[in-house]
């Protein structure tokens, strides 16, 4: 797709989502100065037509519309508000597009610390992975001033299949972003533990895998990771970690609400196995290996 109204947009976080999203939007004419602390992803970045800096706050000298892609809420705060932070650096009227999975408290709080700088927010979260990313496919949660949305719209249609317009005010899409990853960490959870139990009693994985996904038990999830588990390929698109972290999220937000959640609750267990277990920063399909440990399964090998 290609952008009908621009200005220069920043993207902190090259990582496996981020770095997709800002090549999405280069690949629709949207001009994207990109920041990372690793060295390497902003020379990949450079070397695919993009442009780099090194540290946040050299981004307001280039770019007054910058999306957020860092790990959490404690990473978003120190690097908008820390020492020689981008809030103190960005002029007043630049718009932040958070797309960090946060607690919704946490959303309403960095939106309202970046009003009193006279710094807009848009709270986006977001989904679809990092191959959905690069084709300019992501899905965005977005919830915030509609004139700040109209603000971002070139950027968005560059970069998403989908934005859900939430509500006016940041927390809202983080909300909904926290109901989602109930489901996507239950669903990698439920979708592991189902293969192991056909490897456990004999059945060949990749005739599950063309059943299920042929079948109503199947799921979004299920297609995507078993076959990261089919190849042997355990290498981190989304890590184990990053489902440790959000549904802890999900849990500290039942509890707020004193709401029971005790499946996510039996999921989050397994993740936190798995990181025990020294797969933490395997791809989160590696939660089958707790399965594979506990049982002594054999799991297939990654080909080549």
């Amino acid at each position: 797709m290609t952008a009908t109204a621009s200005e220069p947009v920043g993207v902190i976080g090259l990582g496996a989502i981020g770095g997709g999203v800002a090549r999405a939007m280069l690949g629709a004419g949207v001009e994207v100065i990109g920041c990372d602390i690793s060295a390497d992803a902003r020379a990949a970045f450079d070397k695919d037509g993009g442009a780099s800096v090194d540290a946040p706050a050299k981004l307001a000298e280039h770019a007054g519309l910058i999306f957020l892609f860092v790990v959490n809420a404690g990473q978003a705060r120190d690097l908008l508000f820390g020492a020689g932070g981008l809030a103190d650096a960005l002029p007043k009227g630049a718009l932040i597009v958070s797309c960090v999975t946060m607690a919704p408290d946490d959303a309403v709080t960095i939106g309202k610390g970046l009003a009193e700088s006279g710094i807009g927010m848009l709270d986006a979260p977001t989904s679809g992975g990092a191959g959905n990313a690069l084709k300019g496919r992501t899905k965005f949660m977005v919830s915030g001033p509609p004139a700040a949305l109209k603000r971002a719209r070139f950027a968005f249609d560059a970069a998403a299949e989908k934005v859900y317009e939430i509500g006016d005010v940041p927390g809202q899409g983080s909300t909904v972003k926290v109901v989602h990853q109930l489901l996507t960490g239950v669903h990698i959870t439920a979708a592991m533990e189902a293969v192991a139990l056909g490897i456990r009693l004999g059945l060949d994985p990749q005739v599950i895998f063309d059943v299920v996904t042929g079948c109503a038990g199947n799921s979004w999830m299920f297609e995507n990771r078993v076959p990261h588990v089919l190849s042997g390929d355990y290498t981190p698109l989304s890590a184990v970690e990053i489902f440790v972290k959000d549904l802890g999220l999900v849990l500290d937000t039942g509890r707020q609400a004193r709401f029971p959640l005790p499946i996510a609750a039996a999921a989050h267990q397994q993740f936190l196995a798995a990181a025990a277990a020294g797969y933490g920063r395997e791809d989160d399909a590696a939660v089958i290996k707790v399965y594979r440990d506990l049982a002594g399964l054999e799991l297939p090998a990654k080909k080549g």
